[in-house]
């Protein structure tokens, strides 16, 4: 177990030395978000309706934090892709060290990443007017929330990176998949404004129970609703992150398994 954990924790620093050695990968993550922050609530924010009333702003953010930790797919899936297609993996499975080490050093580093992206998008949103209104034992339950998130699409990332095995197919494939998924949920409107089939998918997008939810637990506008997913956002926010991690990581482990097959 002390050999598992230290090797998994090398591989962590291994994967951080490299973020730090690639500043501009983190600000060009960093840019869209803060991109959709500056557009949809400075320009197209006056005109944007908010079920309930409230601050479009206030709204819009919580839904930016968990499409931040959803982009950081392309980010784990390139890194690992790349570590495939550069021959990285086979001398790390020929080296006497932990077979979890590869996955797991990744899930904590893009744990570690996301900190520091939430820490930084929590400042931007402070500085344009953001803020949360329920205590700050809410406000890091909400944190928590969106961290568990970023374990399951990491695990996503990691399982695409293998079966697809191709830096440049992956990034090709990471946006139009992530893209949908935002859009078709609670991040830019309430799906009690959209048409009923589409306001549906809205609300059971596993995207749209974590907005729910650390909406509620900030205390943003944008709650309301009577359908069963409105009702049971923090209940979803940790059921959906749950059974991704539950499908993906055991399919992840076992395709890390018949690489050399």
């Amino acid at each position: 177990m002390t050999t598992v954990i230290a090797d998994g924790w090398t591989m962590t620093r291994r994967n951080m030395t490299h973020v730090v050695r690639a500043p501009e990968e983190l600000i060009l993550y960093f840019s869209l978000p803060i991109m959709f922050v500056l557009v949809f609530g400075y320009v197209f924010g006056s005109g944007m309706q908010v079920a309930g009333g409230g601050s479009y702003r206030e709204f819009l953010l919580p839904g930016v934090f968990v499409m931040t930790m959803l982009y950081g797919l392309g980010a784990t899936a390139t890194g690992v892709a790349l570590d495939l297609s550069r021959g990285v993996v086979d001398r790390f499975r020929s080296m006497p060290m932990a077979r979890s080490a590869l996955m797991t050093g990744r899930s904590a580093a893009d744990l570690l990443r996301a900190l520091l992206e939430m820490s930084t998008l929590l400042v931007c949103g402070l500085l344009v007017g953001w803020q949360w209104r329920q205590g700050v034992g809410k406000a890091v339950l909400a944190v928590g929330l969106l961290l568990l998130l970023r374990i399951a699409i990491t695990w996503v990332g990691i399982y695409l990176a293998l079966l697809v095995r191709n830096p440049e197919t992956v990034g090709v494939i990471v946006f139009p998949a992530a893209f949908p998924l935002s859009a078709i949920s609670n991040v830019f409107v309430s799906p009690e404004l959209m048409p009923p089939v589409i306001g549906t998918i809205s609300e059971w997008n596993p995207l749209s129970a974590t907005v729910a939810a650390i909406r509620e637990l900030f205390g943003n506008p944008g709650l309301g609703g009577d359908s069963w997913p409105a009702e049971h956002a923090m209940l979803l926010a940790v059921l959906w992150p749950v059974l991704l991690i539950a499908t993906f990581a055991p399919l992840a482990v076992r395709r890390y398994q018949r690489l050399s097959r």
